[in-house]
């Protein structure tokens, strides 16, 4: 994983707990921290599900109040 990719993660993982218990989908993850395109936020966000508190599952966002994939830490 390059440092970029690190970054990315680390700001999505940031995002996320700054947040808890609420959950919150990709589209608001990466308008929330302006990635250029969505996929960043999905994969960052697969990649912390299932790991350190960090579930992913269908929910309604707490930013857009869509029921969709949402993560959040416990």
């Amino acid at each position: 994983m390059d440092k970029a990719d690190m970054n990315v993660l680390e700001r999505v993982k940031a995002l996320i707990t700054r947040l808890t218990p609420e959950p919150i989908c990709d589209d608001c993850v990466t308008e929330k921290l302006g990635l250029s395109i969505r996929q960043h936020a999905n994969h960052k966000t697969r990649e912390l599900a299932g790991s350190h508190g960090f579930e992913r599952r269908l929910d309604m966002c707490s930013i857009c109040g869509a029921t969709k994939k949402v993560i959040r830490h416990r």
